[in-house]
């Protein structure tokens, strides 16, 4: 049987606009995908649904219908997006309203029961401004056999819009569970766009050409298994190290927990299979856990920060002195401060000359958000000499602070809305399993002799980021010795001297000897997530790149 063709046009809301048009146009597909939610994009849409409850979806997927909905038509490659967002119905609507303006006859559908924020007091889940469960490809495969050409949803997994039209067009079964794992797979490789085509990639001076990357595609066969490629012509690369690298992206332990199975990331195997082609096979999946996870956000008041730029010498004594006169004049509580040494001596330049002092306030108060700017431009004539902002004022902005909840699968009622209007219940899973973290597996023998002083990435690879308060730290070798040399180097204890910062967090460790990788889950390293964090990289996008960067004793037959 020929492959079902899944490619990706949108890592993120406010990714690449021609990127549909480019996949669209660059070669033959069968289903286009976008990802547009990430939680705080579901922080941002439940602001914009307090303003206008018409609005709640992502707008900008409206644009790119008008421009390609006929495209997409005319060459038959059926759309699957989750800028449903809030407001799935509401993106529906506006869809048809789109297809009858441009004349075009296009059969819209949309997937719902996500949202839970009209049942927050009866869940629990105190203040809730946005309440999402993560639905699961079920409903999404419903409205592709009843015969939509587009199918919009609101928070269901970023695999679950790669599974879907898979599992319909296969005729997968619900306990199907090593080809629905080998989809999710596939669908976690897509999911963020570029990033699997070299973007973010550590390695990224291999690559040919990274001005303008190609999106990926997964072609999905019968069993589940698929190949990861991209149209032809396009920039960056398809390798097993981009592949590697998406998968490690925002995990944590082996099992890889969704609302219709559980995909065991230890039963990857991956293989060239030509230029800018991966093999993904041999995933085994398991039935999924009882219960399906809630994106929560709440408000919890206000923020505001400035930065001052500290020159030449004193600049310890700069810092200390902007401090006490902020903090009198607004006062110290709420106030976080973070000096970055960016300054060298003896500097030919001012702004290698120079300090960066970060200073965020959070408050329940807007008036003393507000006033916080302003008090910082006050001390413009009377602090350190050579005062100066890196920006100017700005009024204080609310803070959204992300937390996961738990609620059971049968408590959440998926519902697929055709077509046609009708609307069908999704049944929840009958077979429920507890997921199974150990993965059996020993170090063997480490390369000895003489070591040399070197960076990390001299040898490994890394990709981080964030899931809510926790941070996420993949890193993988690049041969198989290497490997036993990481794994064997690369503990927590060495984890925490490599990175001071994480010296007191909870720090799990996992192996993944069949992707010659670890990766590491760095629990409250964000606070409480990327909206509410005062961290320099909030998100932890850039916490692979500072471990890559940290020098060890590294055996120099691996150099």
């Amino acid at each position: 049987m020929t492959p079902l063709r899944i490619g990706n046009a949108s890592g993120f809301y406010g990714d690449r606009l021609s990127a549909v048009h480019e996949m669209l146009t660059g070669g033959p597909l069968d289903v286009l995908t976008g990802d547009y939610l990430a939680e705080l994009t579901m922080l941002i849409l439940g602001r914009d649904r307090m303003k206008d409850p018409s609005r709640g979806y992502a707008r900008t997927f409206l644009r790119q219908m008008e421009e390609n909905l006929g495209l997409a038509l005319d060459r038959g490659v059926k759309i699957v997006a989750n800028a449903g967002g809030l407001n799935p119905a509401g993106l529906a609507g506006a869809l048809r309203e789109l297809a009858d303006r441009l004349g075009l006859r296009a059969a819209i559908a949309h997937v719902e029961g996500d949202d839970l924020i009209a049942r927050a007091d009866e869940l629990g889940f105190t203040g809730a401004l946005t309440a999402n469960a993560y639905l699961g490809a079920w409903g999404i495969a419903e409205c592709l056999t009843a015969g939509a050409d587009i199918v919009v949803t609101g928070r269901v997994t970023d695999a679950a819009l790669v599974v879907g039209p898979a599992a319909a067009h296969f005729g997968w079964a619900r306990d199907d569970h090593d080809a629905l794992a080998g989809a999710v797979v596939a669908g976690h490789v897509i999911e963020c766009g570029a990033q699997a085509t070299g973007g973010n990639f550590a390695f990224f001076g291999e690559l040919a050409d990274l001005r303008h990357p190609g999106f990926p595609i997964a072609e999905i066969h019968p069993d589940g298994s698929s190949v990861i490629t991209k149209h032809p012509g396009t920039g960056g690369a398809v390798t097993r190290e981009t592949v590697t690298a998406q998968l490690l992206y925002e995990i944590g332990g082996p099992a890889y927990l969704g609302p219709d199975v559980t995909a065991r990331f230890e039963t990857i195997t991956l293989t060239d299979d030509g230029p800018d082609r991966v093999r993904i096979s041999g995933v085994r999946g398991t039935a999924p856990p009882p219960h399906l996870k809630v994106c929560l956000n709440t408000l919890a008041g206000f923020r505001n920060s400035s930065t001052f730029v500290l020159c030449g010498l004193d600049i310890e004594d700069k810092a200390a002195l902007v401090r006490r006169q902020l903090e009198q004049a607004v006062g110290a509580e709420g106030i976080s401060w973070t000096l970055a040494r960016t300054d060298h001596p003896d500097a030919d330049t001012e702004e290698a000359a120079s300090a960066l002092l970060h200073a965020t306030i959070k408050t329940p108060d807007p008036a003393r958000a507000k006033a916080f700017s302003r008090a910082g431009v006050e001390l413009a004539l009377s602090s350190y000499p050579g005062f100066t902002l890196t920006a100017p004022p700005a009024d204080g902005t609310p803070v959204g602070v992300y937390r996961p909840e738990f609620v059971p699968q049968t408590a959440v009622e998926q519902v697929a809305v055709l077509p046609d209007g009708e609307r069908r219940v999704i049944a929840a899973p009958v077979a429920f399993a507890e997921p199974d973290w150990t993965v059996e597996w020993s170090t063997g023998e480490t390369p000895g002799g003489p070591t040399r002083r070197c960076p990390l990435g001299a040898v490994a690879g890394a990709r981080s980021g964030d899931k809510g308060g926790d941070a996420n730290l993949g890193v993988w070798a690049r041969e198989e010795a290497a490997y036993a040399w990481l794994a064997h180097e690369l503990t927590v204890e060495r984890l925490r001297e490599l990175l001071p910062e994480a010296k007191d967090l909870d720090i799990e460790r996992h192996v993944l000897p069949n992707l010659l990788a670890l990766n590491f889950v760095l629990h409250g390293l964000l606070g409480e997530g990327v909206a509410a964090s005062t961290r320099f990289d909030p998100q932890a996008k850039a916490l692979g790149e500072w471990l890559r960067s940290r020098q060890l004793d590294i055996p120099e037959v691996l150099l």
